[in-house]
């Protein structure tokens, strides 16, 4: 499995920001990664929320996989953004 070079915090943040930006989704820019590489920041706290309710896997989640590990897993992203952070 592919593993990113980029925190999960930072992705989703990201995908946050091209929604709002990029004419494919809900934004007026034809080509907004520029943008999006200079905002993405703006769409932390965003990004900190999703995560934050992913800690909690819905019934089809934890039947398809272990449930403290991937409490483990987001926790741990959690806890690389706020290293970032400081």
């Amino acid at each position: 499995m592919p593993v990113s070079n980029m925190s999960l915090v930072e992705r989703i943040a990201r995908v946050i920001a091209g929604r709002v930006l990029s004419i494919n989704a809900e934004g007026e820019d034809a080509s907004a990664s520029d943008e999006v590489d200079s905002t993405w920041r703006d769409y932390r706290e965003d990004a900190l929320s999703i995560l934050r309710t992913l800690r909690e896997p819905d019934p089809a989640m934890a039947e398809a996989g272990d449930v403290d590990n991937w409490h483990r897993m987001v926790e741990a992203a959690l806890d690389a953004a706020e290293t970032d952070a400081s």
